[in-house]
């Protein structure tokens, strides 16, 4: 009997529990994987919510941004309610199209110049974006073109050279050190 006690002793005793210790060598403690889980959700959430919080701005800066939303959406606006407007009160409409006829054309240069540097801002930011990526795909080139000259003088050997240039000089070296009559190496 003191035997079987000191065996339980010696596995379960000392505040040690062996067989669990063994378990999770090869499978995961659930109470402990499901504590990791709810640590890293928070860490998630935290700093999730710190990216969304607004910084506290002032009244000036909050009118400022909505204004700086609104020409787009008013411009696409207005000018379905001219076409509407046009259909269903032509006299109306005629008496406001007379009066855009008496603005001065120097007034519509201006405002062409206010619209064009509006618009114009965002699609240069656009197409200065594009050219980069371009530019960015043009820097490959010469790689590409140096691939594709090594497969059309190589053949297939040199498709394996073009992927994995070590074991292409390896290769290589295998050629020059190989007799004459030893055949292809693969």
């Amino acid at each position: 009997m003191g035997l079987i006690a000191r065996i339980f002793t010696m596995i379960f005793g000392d505040g040690r529990n062996a067989v669990r210790e063994t378990v999770e060598v090869f499978r995961e403690n659930a109470e402990a994987g499901a504590a990791r889980a709810k640590e890293v959700q928070l860490a998630a959430l935290a700093a999730q919510g710190a990216e969304f919080r607004a910084a506290r701005r002032g009244v000036f800066d909050r009118i400022m941004d909505g204004l700086n939303r609104l020409p787009r959406p008013v411009m696409a606006l207005g000018c379905i309610g001219l076409v509407i407007v046009a259909m269903i009160d032509p006299v109306w409409f005629s008496a406001r199209m007379a009066g855009l006829a008496l603005v001065p054309e120097p007034l519509w240069w201006l405002l062409g110049v206010i619209v064009s540097f509006y618009f114009g801002a965002r699609h240069q930011a656009k197409g200065q974006e594009f050219q980069r990526s371009i530019a960015e795909t043009l820097m490959r080139v010469p790689q590409v073109k140096g691939a594709i000259d090594t497969l059309r003088e190589g053949g297939e050997d040199s498709v394996v050279d073009v992927q994995n240039p070590a074991l292409g000089a390896w290769r290589a070296e295998a050629r020059k050190a190989a007799p004459p009559d030893a055949g292809e190496l693969r």
